[in-house]
């Protein structure tokens, strides 16, 4: 046996593995191919490839053994997994590493993995502890806080969390409510769809909102692609100013640092972080000149771990704390009518579209968005209703008047805000557009401590109503009398 093949994510290394790799080695080199390399900050891997392979590379030295690091890029399940990770091994060692049956041994205890390599001619060793965690066990037993992960894993990994503060980001990473196992809010989310409006609509944002910015710390929270920042960066009155995006999702975090290497940013001092802001505080108090939310506030509400109003509340309040005397918070987003409760008739276009009988599982269709596509806009309705329910956890309730449904203003703008966003359907039905309006998000910010702006408004985006909705709906109210469009945005200006 010249190399001993051990695949995994690496992200604890065990006492176990060192007395098994000291006992089965026997002068051959151990490559650790470890997977899901291009991942970090996610339930599902927590800890980034370069403090795994420092880990790697400490243990290796500790314990005496011959190794060798090759990082290999996350795959969705596939039975081609072994080839791919032998493939892996060639392409980061620039071939000078040939794996082969007749040369390799491979250290695996998931019986499904280890079949695959069988399959392709190579022995198999097993690399269970007996009647002991396995790593991801020992991994989750600093999720819980509970130190008893020291005396199982090897003082590698202890050294390396210590330094690096791991077991903080694990706990947060592992116990986050919001972010998925992968990274990012939902798994039905189509983040290409997303990044491309983000860009579209960064300039008009911008206009909106460039004349409230304070030069200093200049923070976006969910700067999406980093579009917003590349025009911050743009504009010579912050070419001193520190430029901060923060990102909960995996998919987009990475675009913004595919740009940073790319050059897109004449500033030298662009940061990116990849955290959720509804944990433990990020910004030492006081310390941030200008905080932007846009198109944000409406997804802290939706996901939020239980009490919504007091989720929001919290995350103002910490925005409060972290903002500097006389800098500025400033939110654009969605926002439901300042007449959420307000009965009305909705009338919707059966023309369309199909109109199916009775509402589908769309989790069941190999393409949802085609299916909601082609459906008329009442029978989008009532689709919406049955998937927003469940997702959203909201009670949606209506009545039909001659076939019309009789619901809440609110709920009503919240089909119709919603009703085109096909591409991301079952994404989309876990936000609630509307759940507070202009004033309630006033409320938050006040009690917060911040000053409410007089240039901070409710506005309606006429652009949506007269082309996507009032060609397809109308509002009444029971009476038959026409209910004029609510205002569908906010821009609030919030200060310290």
């Amino acid at each position: 046996m010249e190399y001993l093949l051990f695949p995994g994510r690496h992200h604890v290394l065990t006492r176990f593995q060192a007395e098994f790799l000291q006992a089965t080695a026997q002068g051959a080199t151990i490559v650790w191919a470890v997977t899901s390399s291009n991942h970090h900050t996610t339930k599902r891997n927590p800890v980034p490839f370069d403090r795994r392979e420092a880990a790697i590379e400490r243990f290796s030295v500790a314990t005496g053994i011959r190794s060798l690091v090759v990082g290999v890029t996350d795959t969705h399940a596939t039975d081609d997994f072994a080839d791919v990770t032998i493939k892996a091994v060639e392409a980061g060692t620039d071939d000078q590493v040939q794996l082969d049956p007749g040369n390799t041994v491979v250290a695996c205890s998931t019986p499904e993995v280890a079949k695959l390599y069988e399959r392709l001619g190579y022995p198999v060793i097993g690399v269970e502890p007996p009647g002991e965690p396995r790593p991801w066990d020992v991994l989750l037993l600093i999720a819980a806080g509970n130190d008893t992960w020291r005396e199982l894993a090897h003082p590698a990994t202890a050294d390396v969390f210590d330094r690096y503060r791991l077991d903080a980001q694990i706990q947060r990473c592992v116990n986050d409510p919001v972010v998925g196992d992968d990274g990012g809010l939902t798994t039905t989310r189509d983040y290409k769809t997303y990044a491309d409006a983000f860009e579209t609509a960064a300039d008009r944002k911008w206009q909106q909102i460039k004349d409230f910015l304070r030069p200093g710390r200049i923070l976006d929270i969910g700067c999406a692609t980093g579009a917003t920042l590349q025009l911050v960066d743009a504009d010579p009155r912050f070419h001193e100013s520190d430029l901060i995006g923060v990102e909960v999702a995996r998919h987009l975090y990475a675009e913004c640092v595919h740009k940073k290497e790319q050059g897109l940013f004449q500033n030298p001092n662009v940061y990116f972080y990849q955290r959720n802001m509804l944990g433990s505080a990020v910004f030492p108090a006081r310390s941030i000149d200008t905080t932007l939310t846009l198109a944000l506030t409406h997804e802290i509400w939706s996901y939020a771990d239980g009490s919504r109003p007091a989720t929001v509340q919290r995350f103002a309040d910490g925005l409060f704390a972290h903002t500097a005397p006389g800098g500025v918070w400033v939110n654009s987003d969605v926002c439901g009518p300042a007449e959420p409760d307000r009965p009305v008739v909705l009338e919707l276009d059966d023309s369309d579209g199909a109109n199916p009988a009775d509402v589908t599982d769309l989790e069941a269709l190999a393409d949802p968005a085609a299916y909601v596509g082609a459906l008329s806009t009442r029978a989008r309705f009532f689709q919406f209703a049955h998937d927003f329910r469940r997702n959203a956890s909201v009670p949606f309730e209506y009545s039909e008047r001659g076939g019309k449904p009789v619901l809440r203003l609110a709920d009503a703008m919240d089909f119709l805000t919603r009703k085109d966003y096909v591409d991301n359907w079952l994404s989309e039905t876990h936000e609630q557009f509307c759940g507070l309006d202009f004033t309630g998000w006033c409320e938050i910010a006040k009690q917060a401590g911040f000053t409410i702006d007089p240039a901070s408004k409710p506005w309606r985006n006429d652009w949506v109503i007269t082309n996507r909705i009032a060609p397809v709906a109308s509002l009444t109210s029971p009476d038959g009398t026409p209910v004029d469009w609510p205002d569908t945005h906010q821009l609030l200006i919030a200060r310290r």
